[in-house]
């Protein structure tokens, strides 16, 4: 019902990845929503290593049953396309080719498995129209838009975007530079923009008020704190586990200050989305 992508204009690490695994696993915890995060990255398993070791088990999705007899027995976004391409889709298409976490509430439509950049560049063209297949299937599709992708398929997919949540660091270029952006770039003064920090440090003059006052911004910057227990959690396949450990916990854990600012993010997401009408 509802696309969300992250975006980045930013060249080193801003966390994007990590922020959107972060967000995507308490909402689809603490809501009643059905979500997929989909990887467009090139060489790059960050999203799916958040959420199993991929070296103890074989590298490949869901297996096809419905249409395996049409596409054959391939998976992940290939396959996808493959079957986007035969004009035979179905309701839960895409949902064929993801890896679960929770069911019925968490896939992972996982990067391609293609090792050059010339091939990655073909199946990226197809991004936009799995993103509209997708966004009928889930009510929340979170799409981590890679910084190896086409310009062109980047432009598509912001532009199909409901809610962009762009993604800083506490870095003044980098600020200096979306402040740029943003001037020049009509795009980017739309409503439907949120501002997200990744690998925040609270102890950074760059804390979320005074870059919200640099930047002019009515409403708070957001962000997604260091955590070392959630990056631990990120690089052994576990966050899953980590984010149902924490449903309950006092405001004197470590990890509390953590998932406040997940939760004022996801209720300011939900918030834009109504105030853009946005029907989940």
């Amino acid at each position: 019902m509802a696309i969300i992508a992250f975006w980045s204009n930013e060249e080193k690490e801003t966390a994007q990845t990590m922020s959107m695994v972060a967000l995507s696993t308490y909402m689809a915890i603490e809501h009643n929503y059905r979500i997929v995060n989909i990887s467009t990255s090139f060489q790059d398993q960050t999203l799916e290593n958040s959420y199993w070791n991929l070296e103890k088990q074989e590298q490949l999705v869901k297996t096809i049953t419905q249409n395996a007899s049409q596409v054959g027995l391939e998976s992940g976004v290939e396959g996808l396309i493959k079957v986007i391409n035969s004009s035979k889709t179905s309701n839960n298409i895409v949902s064929n080719y993801t890896k679960i976490v929770f069911k019925d509430r968490l896939d992972v439509l996982c990067a391609p498995r293609t090792k050059k950049y010339e091939d990655y560049k073909e199946i990226a063209e197809f991004y936009p129209s799995i993103l509209q297949v997708a966004n009928r299937n889930y009510d929340l599709v979170f799409v981590d838009i890679s910084k190896k992708m086409p310009q062109q398929q980047v432009d598509q997919i912001l532009e199909q975007a409901d809610v962009i949540i762009v993604n800083i660091t506490q870095r003044q270029k980098t600020i200096d530079n979306f402040m740029k952006l943003r001037e020049e770039n009509e795009f980017f003064k739309k409503n439907n923009i949120l501002l997200n920090i990744g690998r925040y440090d609270k102890f950074s003059k760059y804390n979320i008020t005074n870059v919200s006052r640099y930047m002019r911004e009515r409403k708070d910057v957001h962000a997604i704190l260091y955590n070392t227990l959630f990056f631990e959690a990120c690089s052994e396949g576990k966050v899953a586990e980590f984010f149902l450990r924490l449903r309950r916990i006092d405001e004197e854990d470590r990890n509390a200050t953590f998932m406040e600012e997940i939760k004022r993010l996801t209720k300011d997401l939900l918030y834009k989305m109504q105030e853009l009408q946005i029907k989940l």
